[in-house]
């Protein structure tokens, strides 16, 4: 093997971590537990789920080939292409066979469900290749994530339609993970030219909004369903105070900043399991 080449095993591991694996793997999970919420069949949920997950590869390998330079310039020891374990060339490689990827097994559910699930899938390659450097930064998890359960729904039997409240719900989530996601790296971003609308807010002002954000979305998902909040959803509220806490001092204590996407990211899960034991009709 010539000197200073990676390792077959090292690179599989940068190519798994430069996908981003903690945010893949819940928006997936959240995908599929609102497809099995919303009827899917379990064949169409299973693909459904292979779609949601190249989309969300095909994101994160983007993400790491656009922001190579950005990474390398202030020294992201978090960042497999910083290391030297992954080239951007092999990134970008990656980032455009899992986005085909994704757009097939999108469509095979159908036109509309397809068109929904790769709206998220662009709404993040669009944040990547530059809309995180403008005022509208947050518009790419508001559209993504508002598109993504009114996907799995329509991937449902019949002409389902995902309820208002269930679509206000995956934008609000949307937006706050995106000030929560970008709060660790705040100083980093303005020192490479990244001025997004969290970093135009201020680390104090951008988390007061995520955390209501995540209180908001909390509401909706309780109050938003036909009928009483049940038990499960009561139980919702009270997991989403916490999170909220935490989103709320990642705008001041640097302990904090980097709990504050975790905690959305854990609180989206665990909203949707809610969700399912409280029997909420999603169709």
């Amino acid at each position: 093997m010539p000197a200073g080449a990676a390792r077959p095993g090292a690179t599989a591991r940068a190519l798994v971590l430069a996908t981003h694996p903690a945010p893949a793997v819940a928006v997936t999970a959240v995908a599929t537990l609102l497809a099995v919420a919303a009827d899917v069949p379990a064949g169409r949920a299973a693909l459904l789920c292979a779609a949601v997950l190249a989309g969300q590869a095909s994101i994160g390998w983007s993400n790491d080939w656009l922001d190579a330079d950005r990474d390398r310039a202030v020294a992201r020891a978090d960042k497999p292409v910083v290391q030297g374990d992954v080239t951007p060339r092999l990134l970008r490689r990656a980032a455009l066979l899992a986005a085909g990827i994704a757009v097939v097994l999108s469509l095979l559910l159908g036109l509309v469900p397809g068109l929904l699930l790769l709206l998220l899938v662009a709404s993040g390659w669009a944040y990547n290749a530059g809309l995180k450097r403008t005022v509208w930064s947050v518009a790419g998890y508001v559209v993504g994530f508002g598109a993504l359960p009114a996907g799995v729904v329509a991937a449902a039997p019949g002409d389902a339609t995902a309820p208002w409240w269930l679509v206000a719900a995956g934008a609000a989530l949307g937006a706050a993970a995106h000030l929560a996601n970008v709060a660790p790296d705040l100083e980093d971003d303005l020192a490479t030219g990244v001025r997004g609308l969290p970093h135009r807010l201020g680390a104090r002002v951008s988390a007061a909004a995520g955390a209501l954000l995540l209180a908001g979305a909390s509401l909706v998902l309780v109050l938003g369903p036909p009928g009483r909040p049940t038990t499960a959803g009561w139980a919702a509220l009270a997991l989403a105070a916490p999170a909220a806490v935490v989103a709320a001092l990642s705008g001041g204590a640097p302990r904090f900043r980097r709990l504050a996407f975790p905690a959305v990211l854990l609180l989206t899960v665990l909203d949707v399991l809610l969700l399912l034991s409280g029997g909420a009709t999603l169709a």
